[in-house]
């Protein structure tokens, strides 16, 4: 069987900027994946990097994109009001056009298919409510990648989900926020996982909905990744964990730090690629 090197991107907003540093760190140790899959804003990642190449230019160019990405207000603050919109009516304000807007000015134009894209390949996982599974999307070569990213960042009350041959779709981070089982499927034999979460730190206390909402989200996604990586090890496959978010208190809407996480992801990836656990990895992936 030949080997696999997949680099999975958990989803988390604007603390995506952490995965582009730490992304450069394992650039800078040589490793190329076969393919990339993500949910979320990891499905952002991915994409342009499977568009572009995953190479030291396209990083210095994802960089400059996360820089700009305050100006198009991707998640507004006001997500109690967005709520309550959602259940009357949808204006020429909705978010998800911003959103779109922002992929197609940065090169994921609508008529760009899967079996256009370079190497790596490129899978990106949306959630069914009707099944509670992930859905992946880039097996089929004419399918489009907007449309994929559009259903892998569905996420309410800012997005809302799609109605689509009998499925139920939303932000993939639902039902896997660290798609490592979907890697699994796709024939992944080693795993390189970046998790905006960082399963060893829990959040800040805070009042208000918004506190909760930020432990509630906390407790499914840990949950989900801890299970994932399990299954990673009872099928053999090695994988390296990256928990990218130990240091970051910043919510998932707010994109006005990102120099700061892009040198806090490149810093935490550094210090797992170096330690025992990384090394094993990467002999392995590099073999």
């Amino acid at each position: 069987m030949d080997n696999k090197l997949a680099f999975v991107l958990s989803g988390g907003g604007s603390r995506g900027a952490l995965q582009v540093g730490a992304l450069r760190a394992i650039y800078e140790r040589g490793l190329q994946p076969d393919f990339l899959i993500g949910s979320s804003v990891g499905s952002v990642n991915a994409a342009y990097l499977s568009l572009h190449g995953y190479t030291q230019a396209t990083l210095d160019q994802l960089t400059d994109v996360w820089r700009h990405a305050s100006s198009y207000d991707l998640l507004p603050k006001n997500y109690i009001w967005l709520a309550m919109r959602s259940m009357l009516r949808r204006s020429s304000s909705d978010p998800a056009q911003r959103l779109r807007q922002f992929f197609i000015n940065n090169g994921l134009t609508p008529d760009l298919r899967f079996g256009e894209l370079q190497e790596p390949r490129l899978y990106v996982v949306a959630a069914d409510l009707n099944t509670g599974k992930p859905v992946i999307h880039g097996t089929v070569e004419d399918e489009k990648v907007l449309d994929a990213l559009l259903l892998s960042t569905a996420l309410p009350p800012w997005f809302m989900p799609v109605k689509e041959q009998g499925a139920y779709l939303v932000d993939g981070g639902i039902v896997s926020n660290l798609p490592i089982e979907p890697a699994l499927r796709m024939g992944a034999t080693q795993i390189i996982a970046l998790d905006l979460l960082d399963g060893q730190s829990v959040p800040a206390e805070s009042s208000g909905l918004g506190g909760f909402l930020g432990r509630l989200t906390y407790a499914v996604e840990r949950r989900h990744a801890e299970l994932e990586l399990e299954l990673a090890e009872a099928r053999g496959v090695p994988t390296l964990y990256l928990g990218l978010g130990e240091k970051t208190s910043t919510p998932f809407w707010d994109f006005q730090h990102t120099d700061e996480m892009l040198a806090q992801g490149y810093a935490a990836a550094r210090r797992v690629l170096d330690d025992q656990q990384g090394e094993r990895l990467l002999k392995v992936a590099g073999e």
